[in-house]
């Protein structure tokens, strides 16, 4: 029994992440050093602070030969997380199970097809606030 609930958990997990939205990625006409710097004057900008910076491409390259893998997947790329006091407690009042999408990320990657600012793709309806201010800061970065 116990394990026929494990794998209905499993198979209800895979499905909803086969089903998972598509980040929306944005081309950004420059560098990196010049998209990351743009992301991050674009938070702050808008009255938030980065509360970490994740270095995944950095990470990545540094480990893939302990992992097995000479494959290099980014030439760089970065997560900046943030949170906003104001919108997350719109979305949380509306519904609380929205914490799990704090904080929030954009991301700068360089690849060899260049240089791409993104985020996730927040569900419909009480996240809108959230993908509303997604959509602001990264504008604002790549210059629209």
């Amino acid at each position: 029994m116990k394990s026929t609930i494990l794998a209905a958990a499993f198979g209800v997990a895979l499905c909803t992440a086969a089903h998972a939205e598509q980040p929306f990625t944005y081309p950004f006409d420059g560098s990196f050093e010049d998209a990351t710097f743009a992301v991050e004057s674009a938070i702050v900008g808008q009255g938030l602070v980065i509360d970490y910076v994740s270095h995944v491409g950095e990470m990545l390259n540094r480990t893939g030969a302990d992992v097995g893998s000479d494959k290099m997947i980014f030439k760089n790329a970065d997560i900046f997380l943030f949170c906003s006091a104001l919108i997350s407690r719109q979305v949380m009042e509306i519904d609380p199970m929205n914490i799990t999408h704090c904080p929030y990320g954009i991301f700068v990657m360089e690849t060899g097809e260049g240089v791409t600012i993104g985020h996730k793709d927040y569900p419909d309806g009480s996240m809108q606030a959230v993908e509303n201010l997604m959509q602001q800061i990264v504008a604002e970065a790549i210059g629209d």
